[in-house]
């Protein structure tokens, strides 16, 4: 059986506990131990795969076609290891097991409840990963805040694991907030007070407090905190507002972090290891020797966490290019024909985000253009790629109605079209064309140039796909599908050859880039958009 840590947050939302579990996860992966990550969200949609951006951010995609909670995606970056469908349960998943098991009669008779029912599904959950054998070390993430009353049967399932596993096997980290009030000019422990009080009154006493902070806790405050909360004194661990967050794993190795956990967990003789890489990586990021600016063009611009793996994945392409990447977020909406120069004539190179719907199309439409006209570097991700092929048909074989029967069920010319298998299906979650397929690469095109190989394997979050019937006649035209995947002939990658440098794929590579292995697609945009 494995080890297993898990995280809580408390005193608000967004404090990090996705970096804060990643950060851990790495250097306790350095030190030789196998580790792994899940995230536990309280929310009943089953996945997050029909939420709007605005809603929760960006879906996070794994290899084995689960839709998922974006700090998977951390925790990927962080680690370079694949996480599946096992790593991220909710509420909604938890509750239809219990459903289904009651319809079919699995609980003879019995009254079906919270408790034991919906938190032994929760406890089988958590424990799945570590009777695999496959880990040493499992951290758990508690999604929400302590006391909201959604992540309530997930806390009364820790506290219940307390009694379940060995205690050497079984540790909680709490992750509070010590605010700074500038009138008074001070931190102030009692909200981390309250927080902890109130996990303890579910029965869950954490052994590390980790508190996020503006400023030096000082040795006071932290043993004002271990004494007020019933922790040793070097478990209160300070964390300091980051410059970045992957300054956040030597923040907490300088506080010994990773030590204290396995100091608790009984390891002995596991030797401390330096970030070599990781440190190489900071230092190209941090000490650029140019500076490139880059339209996103999107739809759900206003709210990062929409399009968080493609911000992340120009970061690792820039420190791979020793090159600071200014991404300009910029709303398709807020693009016509009059202003497009006006908006984008500044910029060294154009990227095309992803998305769904209508909303914003024509914008897009105008951008590439004027990027294909212009001989501006372009790139386009799925919907990014569709609206290339969309802008290709209209303005250069001059198609009347060139469209996706996406945006315009009975167009003319559907150069984008629903994919057959998906025209049957009614429901809405996890039906999309998901997770790893392999694409193969024609030799002597950008694409190949770019990876170095015929043979590549890219995630998928799509229901619409190039119609093949027109490939010929964009060809001819000077636009070809250079990748094609062998199974079902899905158009992959489509790029222009006479442009220096315009490329769209139907697949989503932003979630195959991690800080020591970034994507080939991104780190070869970044380096046409330097020259």
């Amino acid at each position: 059986m494995a080890k297993f840590i898990f995280v809580t947050g408390g005193v608000t939302s967004s404090l990090g506990k996705g970096i804060l579990a990643a950060s851990l996860g790495k250097l306790l992966q350095t030190r030789g131990l196998k580790v792994t990550i899940q995230k536990f969200d309280p929310y009943i949609n089953i996945d997050p795969g029909t939420m709007n951006p605005y809603e929760h951010g960006e879906c996070y995609v794994t290899e084995d076609g689960a839709e998922t909670d974006l700090d998977l995606g951390h925790y990927e970056r962080f680690l370079g290891v694949h996480t599946s469908q096992a790593n991220n349960v909710t509420t909604g998943k938890i509750y239809q097991e219990v459903i289904n098991r009651e319809r079919r009669g699995d609980y003879l008779g019995k009254t079906v409840q919270v408790i034991p029912h919906i938190t032994d599904e929760i406890k089988r959950r958590i424990l799945l990963l570590g009777n695999s054998e496959q880990y040493d070390i499992i951290l758990t993430e508690i999604g929400g805040t302590v006391g909201d009353i959604e992540s309530l049967p997930f806390i009364e399932a820790i506290r219940q694991l307390k009694w379940q596993l060995p205690k050497e096997d079984y540790l909680v980290i709490h992750l509070t907030l010590v605010p700074y009030l500038a009138s008074a000019k001070e931190l102030k422990t009692k909200p981390t007070q309250h927080s902890v009080k109130e996990l303890q009154s579910y029965g869950v006493n954490p052994h590390i407090i980790v508190c996020r902070t503006e400023h030096p806790l000082g040795n006071e405050r932290k043993k004002k905190i271990a004494e007020f909360c019933n922790v040793d004194y070097d478990s209160v661990i300070e964390a300091l507002d980051a410059e970045s967050i992957y300054d956040v794993p030597l923040n907490i190795k300088q506080e010994k972090l990773d030590q204290i956990v396995l100091n608790k967990f009984g390891y002995k003789d596991v030797q401390e290891t330096e970030l070599p890489e990781w440190n190489k990586f900071l230092q190209r990021h941090k000490y650029p020797k140019k500076e490139i600016t880059i339209g996103l063009i999107g739809k759900y611009v206003e709210l990062k966490d929409a399009y968080i793996s493609i911000y992340e994945s120009f970061v690792h392409a820039g420190a791979d290019n020793e090159c600071k990447v200014n991404v300009e977020r910029i709303h398709s909406e807020e693009i016509n024909k009059n202003n497009v120069k006006e908006k984008l004539g500044h910029l060294d190179g154009i990227f095309v985000a992803p998305g769904f719907g209508q909303r914003g199309m024509d914008g897009k439409i105008y951008t590439i253009q004027y990027a294909r006209e212009n001989n501006i570097p372009f790139f386009g991700i799925c919907l990014g790629m569709q609206m290339a092929v969309i802008e290709f048909a209209k303005n250069v074989l001059k198609l009347e109605d060139a469209n996706s029967s996406e945006m315009k069920q009975k167009c003319k010319n559907p150069v984008i079209d629903m994919m057959q298998e998906q025209k049957t299906i009614v429901n809405m979650g996890g039906t999309m064309r998901l997770g790893a397929y392999t694409c193969h690469i024609k030799e002597n095109t950008l694409a190949y140039n770019i990876y170095g190989s015929n043979h590549i394997s890219e995630r998928h979050r799509h229901r619409y796909e190039f119609n093949n019937r027109y490939l010929q006649d964009f060809a001819d035209h000077g636009m070809v599908a250079s990748g094609i995947n062998p199974d079902s002939s899905l158009v992959e990658i489509m790029e222009i050859p006479s442009h220096k440098f315009f490329i769209g794929v139907q697949y989503h590579p932003e979630l195959k880039s991690t800080i020591l292995k970034p994507h080939p697609l991104f780190c070869a945009f970044v380096k046409a958009c330097l020259s």
